[in-house]
């Protein structure tokens, strides 16, 4: 479990606008590209671990306040499918 666990956190942390907006896409997130640079831009190189509680909730505060907490609550939706 550990290694997905890696796995995924590397994926997230090395994401750039245009794979956010891929995988928004995929899962109909509404989000546009300046959201998605900005929402890049707190990710990239903080090595944030969506599995924890804590760090997922901050994330989340962050990007609720670049976008919307819809669009966060849907960010949310996504994560609990990597971490389901």
């Amino acid at each position: 479990m550990i290694l997905f666990q890696k796995i995924v956190n590397q994926k997230l942390n090395s994401l750039d606008a245009d794979g956010l907006l891929q995988l928004a896409k995929q899962n109909s997130l509404a989000i546009d590209r300046t959201q998605a640079q900005q929402i890049v831009r707190i990710i990239r190189g903080k090595n944030i671990n969506i599995f924890d509680d804590a760090e997922r909730i901050r994330l989340l505060k962050k990007v609720a306040a670049i976008t919307s907490p819809a669009t966060a609550q849907q960010v949310n939706q996504l994560f609990q499918q990597f971490i389901g």
